[in-house]
């Protein structure tokens, strides 16, 4: 009698590390590379405020990347990323490779869509935009504005699809190059924008900071493209497919609604923070911007890598009907997502302590 594919997996499971030490290996890993990627971020952060200042120039960036940056962060890569992750992860589990193929193929193409739309939407209505978040500021820096939203939202498309494409391979166990590809945006940034804008306009005034736009849209087309080669390794194929009643797409979009709802209160208080600085004076805003980058420094190192790796271990626990294990997976894991993330990321950069501490963690 043939062996089933439970009866299988249940022999292998002994093999396999255990979930516990897959999470943590896995938070060192997302960790070591998110810091790269911060790294470089603020490398980014720092040539833009080295040649563009707290002027008024640099705020017309920083408006005009607000709000394709604020549904990036609230769709693409927040509440999209967790509930395709758990579904796919379901799908992938229950139904075998071909079902995760076809449900990741419907999110891509409704995506598309529905992304597109409001892509477009933003470009056609950028005045409208730009007299909302700025309407205090001259007519020349408000026009201005409107190019450079203009030339930066496809970059929500973009980093949606990088969103999808890194939620499957984080399903299939790859962390490593997901965790990477922000940092292949970063690059893009700073090698074509910078480079282009150096190039084009060296006084670093208004065709320089639309170079930089440019460049945003370049760094977001790697972070996309960057994830494919590897993916294709495991058999996916693109397919113009799309079923709005497929129970797997309704249910990802179920399980935003809940992230939307709870990622909105931040983005939202960070869109009227920086009204608010748009009506105090034209350089308020770069300021700001200049201050929250750091604030989000360590969220991003420490919170993201241990939320990534941990929740496709959750999301398995649970499909075998054992609460506590899950259980066990998120409890037991953020303590060695810690370690690994904290003592990983520092042994990976080369920096070593004297001698080993016991790190006592209740949750």
């Amino acid at each position: 009698m043939e062996e089933t594919d439970s009866e299988k997996a249940i022999q292998t499971e002994g093999a396999r590390p255990h979930p516990k030490e897959r999470t943590a290996r896995a938070a060192g890993t997302i960790g070591f590379f998110v810091m790269a990627s911060r790294l470089l971020g603020l490398l980014r952060e720092v040539l833009f405020a080295c040649f563009f200042g707290a002027s008024p120039i640099a705020s017309v960036f920083v408006n005009a990347f607000r709000v394709p940056n604020l549904l990036r962060d609230l769709f693409a890569e927040g509440a999209l990323s967790m509930a395709f992750v758990t579904t796919f992860s379901k799908k992938l589990h229950q139904d075998g490779e071909a079902a995760a193929w076809r449900l990741a193929n419907m999110v891509i193409n409704a995506l598309t869509l529905v992304v597109g739309s409001i892509v477009v939407a933003g470009m056609v209505f950028a005045p409208q935009i730009v007299a909302f978040i700025a309407p205090k500021f001259e007519p020349g820096n408000q026009a201005l504005m409107v190019i450079l939203i203009r030339i930066m939202f496809p970059f929500l498309l973009l980093v949606s699809l990088a969103a999808v494409w890194m939620g499957m391979l984080n399903s299939k166990g790859v962390f490593g190059l997901p965790a990477s590809a922000s940092a292949f945006f970063n690059m893009g940034e700073i090698v074509f924008g910078f480079g282009l804008a150096w190039i084009v306009d060296p006084s670093w005034g208004m065709a320089a900071v639309a170079c930089v736009a440019a460049g945003v849209v370049v760094g977001g087309l790697l972070q996309w493209l960057i994830q494919a080669p590897r993916l294709s390794r495991f058999g996916f194929r693109y397919q113009p497919v799309l079923d709005p009643y497929d129970p797997g797409l309704r249910q990802v979009l179920v399980l935003m609604g809940p992230a939307v709802i709870a990622t909105a209160a931040t983005q939202v208080n960070i869109l009227v923070n920086t009204i608010f600085a748009n009506s105090i004076s034209q350089v308020a805003a770069s300021q700001l911007y200049y201050a929250f980058r750091f604030l989000q420094l360590p969220i991003g190192l420490f919170g993201v890598a241990i939320g990534t790796a941990i929740l496709p271990s959750i999301s398995r626990s649970a499909l075998r009907t054992r609460k506590s294990t899950s259980t066990r997976s998120g409890r037991g894991g953020a303590p060695r997502c810690q370690r690994k993330t904290c003592g990983g990321s520092r042994r990976k950069a080369g920096v070593t302590t004297g001698r080993k501490k016991r790190w006592k963690v209740s949750l």
